[in-house]
């Protein structure tokens, strides 16, 4: 089944070329069945880039899904023209009413800031609140997932050495959950962040269960009890070239990084990287979509 989209939205083109399976809302509203309704909070500077990574994945399943997109009310974008932001997204308070079958909370450039110092703190903060009865399965990636291990269960980050930047390799410490259902026993997974978060703190939460982990690059999925709060530090969403892309504006800027770790063949930014994680990540949205989305929300929100 299709993703449906707005009509106009670039990303369209983006995804027909890839024979992602798409719908417009015209085509949508003549079809019997019961979409998935999904709530995305785009908090990313490059938010044209975003949606693409993210439709494309949530676009490869069974499911029909209706994607709406977020943005902040307490901060504008300075990446993303203000036509693009007034035409497809929409504010908290104009959702605030409604109930969402699942929502993905990206992550965002302010690794380094006090969460209680981000401009838009206390607003993610209500958000982080209503998502506890008004959506099914919330899915935290990057600096979402470590502002929601920090606003949920008082887990805090802490500055890392040097970015955390590459393709690392993840174990998997349950077969038996459903998000991990098909995944090898040994995967690889995209990181890129500046900040960490302690393992042993959440192994020692009573209300979180660490699935995967990579020794290199630490905690990667942490789930909540109640499967309702999914955390990855980690970015599935990216594309093949997006890690070289940050290196070199990182360089551009005369930031001091390191070249992202096991990306380049031969550690030669000169060379191509290889996408050795696509397959995880597709599956990763799909048991996320089935069995924590599709199988737990009601037909009827009451």
């Amino acid at each position: 089944m299709p993703i449906t989209i707005p009509r106009l939205l670039p990303a369209r083109e983006i995804l027909e070329e890839e024979n992602i399976f798409i719908m417009d809302e015209d085509r949508a509203s003549q079809q019997d069945i019961r979409p998935l309704n999904i709530l995305i909070l785009n908090l990313m500077p490059e938010k044209e880039k975003t949606e693409a990574q993210f439709l494309r994945l949530l676009g490869n399943t069974p499911l029909q899904v209706n994607i709406t997109f977020l943005k902040t009310a307490t901060y504008e974008s300075k990446n993303t023209s203000r036509y693009h932001l007034e035409q497809f997204y929409t504010t908290f308070d104009e959702v605030r009413h409604k109930r969402f079958d699942g929502m993905i909370i990206t992550g965002a450039p302010v690794e380094l800031i006090p969460f209680e110092e981000v401009s838009y703190w206390n607003e993610l903060k209500e958000i982080f609140e209503w998502t506890k009865s008004n959506v099914t399965s919330t899915l935290h990636i990057c600096w979402g997932a470590q502002a929601a291990l920090y606003h949920h269960y008082g887990i805090g980050k802490q500055e890392l050495p040097e970015k955390c930047s590459g393709i690392f390799a993840h174990r998997i410490f349950d077969k038996t959950e459903k998000i991990l259902r098909g995944f090898d026993d040994v995967f690889f997974a995209p990181h890129s962040r500046h900040t960490g978060t302690s393992e042993e703190a959440i192994l020692h939460s009573p209300d979180l269960k660490l699935l995967a982990s990579s020794e290199e690059a630490g905690a990667f999925i942490v789930q909540s009890l109640d499967r309702k709060q999914i955390m990855v530090t980690g970015h599935l969403e990216y594309e093949t070239d997006t890690l070289a892309l940050e290196y070199s504006r990182d360089l551009e800027r005369g930031l001091t990084v390191p070249v992202p770790a096991h990306y380049f063949p031969g550690d030669n930014p000169n060379q191509m990287p290889i996408n050795c994680w696509r397959s995880h990540a597709h599956l990763f949205f799909s048991n996320w979509l089935n069995y924590y989305v599709y199988q737990e929300t009601p037909f009827e929100w009451k």
